[in-house]
């Protein structure tokens, strides 16, 4: 008998097959490189494939897709129970082929490129945030061992280092104010490109419908907006699950809820 499933070690460039038939018995196990995959995918009869959900995934499971298979996405935790033995590929393919059997097995929604352009958004967006509160947390450090203290806010910190640049240049120094120069130059540089993110995501905001309906529902203001967002791409990944009958009822509102401490955090970070 032919491969019916198909479990994929995924990795970045060797990769582990294990795939059985509709009986159960081990009819293929395979150690393939990256370049020969989709070539040794390809030769095999339509079946069901599944794959852990990682970085890459959502690559692989368009491209499998394509040649006309249809692909499980299961998140990590709910592959672990199954594995045996000592962890290595050999076993993990093994255990993501058992796992995605299982009748009540819950499988990670499809990810278009759309949406991962929009995770890619607030990723890179939240990269720099981070970069700018660290950068904000050394200046004051490094001031404070001068004497010199002020808020917490990025707002004071943009304030208050040009005056002391200003006004209190010689009590620094002039190796010490080139340091804070460049460092706050390194700030203004952060936010250059934060605000770039942010008029990325305004425009996604404005040209999609559902973010439109979301942000209409919760009644937040415009700076919320960038929560909203990726907020809709969960929302649209909750769809696709009741499309398939995985998520409907309350489950598919619990799976969709407004965080108000989240989004204060998310606030101040900004």
């Amino acid at each position: 008998m032919g491969v019916k499933y198909l479990g994929i070690d995924l990795a970045k460039n060797v990769f582990q097959l294990h795939g059985e038939d509709a009986a159960g018995q081990i009819v293929l196990r395979k150690r393939l490189g990256r370049t020969r995959l989709l070539e040794e995918i390809g030769k095999l009869p339509c079946c069901t494939i599944g794959i852990e959900a990682c970085t890459g995934a959502f690559y692989w499971q368009r491209e499998f897709e394509a040649l006309g298979h249809t692909v499980r996405v299961i998140a990590p935790q709910y592959v672990k129970p199954f594995a045996q033995h000592q962890k290595n590929d050999r076993n993990d393919a093994e255990a993501i082929c058992t796992a995605m059997q299982q009748p009540n097995m819950r499988f990670v929604p499809r990810k278009s490129l759309a949406q991962q352009d929009i995770q890619a958004l607030h990723r890179g967006r939240q990269r720099l945030v981070n970069h700018r509160t660290a950068l904000v947390s050394q200046m004051r450090g490094l001031l404070l061992d001068r004497g010199f203290a002020f808020g917490l806010s990025i707002t004071r910190t943009r304030r208050e280092i040009p005056n002391l640049l200003n006004t209190q240049r010689d009590r620094l120094g002039e190796i010490f104010a080139s340091i804070i120069e460049q460092l706050f130059d390194l700030l203004c540089q952060l936010d250059s490109r934060v605000k770039w993110f942010d008029r990325e995501i305004e425009k996604v905001f404005r040209r999609d419908e559902a973010c439109q309906r979301i942000a209409k529902n919760q009644g937040r203001r415009a700076k919320d907006r960038h929560g909203d967002c990726s907020r809709c791409w969960r929302w649209l990944g909750v769809q696709e699950w009741q499309a398939h009958g995985r998520l409907a009822g309350p489950r598919a509102e619990a799976a969709f809820q407004w965080e108000p401490a989240k989004a204060a955090r998310d606030i101040q970070a900004r």
